[in-house]
């Protein structure tokens, strides 16, 4: 039995479902409202003691880790492989994965949560909101704090969108040279990269690789024509938190233009 804890929007967790998605596999979801802060209760924090999503657990083992649950995941039900055969193209998708890891994850919560979440929780009454932010500790409260109050401005806003400017520019000319990330087949590397392209393009920033990225611009099109996608990504995403995506995201694209012009 595969269970998943997780929530619509977090992009680590919608890593698993993708790859659920890929391989037709049946599963039983838990949703944990990370917006409500459901994900440090204690009955999940004896899961994950981190207090994030996803959590797996298959046949009552726990696995912890997007990343390493996916490749878990993959080589448990090996049909429908998502890992290269050949091992330097399996070094070439872990590197990608890696590259997800280490620095395109720590700036998507800064720029989602400064764009349109942030808007969800001031949202709630004052003492909701101090419970929500004193829970991340000592050390993340008040940059938290901070990015509430000045949203885009927020100088780590503006670092945020130039890791992901590097990277797509780097997926673009990996993708001029084949038909996907890895070789010619769709890989982990997908599974991992996914989320994240989709995350901007819930806020409204596509524009970032349409205006001039061709080679990614046809590569998200074909990714978002799979069976697997509309399950996978948005089924599990309320439409008012989608709305809110959506309408702060178009707020935000004129400054995100300018910041990346220069302009800031």
């Amino acid at each position: 039995m595969i269970e998943l804890y997780h929530h619509g929007t977090s992009v680590c967790a919608a890593k698993p479902r993708i790859l659920l998605g890929e391989k037709g596999l049946e599963w039983t979801g838990h949703y944990i409202d990370i917006l409500k802060g459901e994900q440090f209760t204690p009955a999940y924090l004896e899961l994950n003691p981190k207090g994030v999503v996803p959590t797996l657990v298959h046949d009552g083992h726990v696995l912890r880790e997007s990343t390493l649950m996916c490749e878990y995941l993959d080589e448990a039900f090996p049909e429908t492989p998502l890992r290269p055969a050949d091992p330097l193209d399996r070094h070439a998708m872990r590197v990608w994965t890696k590259r997800i890891d280490e620095e395109v994850f720590p700036v998507t919560g800064p720029l989602t949560f400064a764009i349109s979440h942030r808007h969800a929780v001031l949202a709630n009454p004052p003492d909701v909101i101090d419970e929500y932010i004193n829970k991340l500790g000592p050390e993340a409260a008040p940059k938290r704090r901070a990015r509430l109050e000045s949203g885009i401005e927020d100088p780590g806003v503006h670092t945020s969108l130039w890791v992901y400017e590097k990277f797509f520019a780097d997926m673009d000319a990996a993708l001029a040279e084949r038909s996907w990330l890895v070789g010619d087949e769709f890989s982990l590397a997908e599974v991992g990269v996914i989320p994240f392209v989709n995350r901007l393009d819930m806020l409204q920033l596509s524009g970032m690789w349409t205006e001039t990225h061709p080679h990614l611009t046809d590569w998200w099109d074909r990714v978002k024509a799979r069976p697997m996608f509309e399950d996978a990504i948005f089924k599990f995403i309320p439409m008012p938190l989608r709305q809110l995506m959506t309408d702060k995201g178009k707020e935000a694209w004129p400054r995100v233009q300018a910041i990346l012009a220069g302009g800031d």
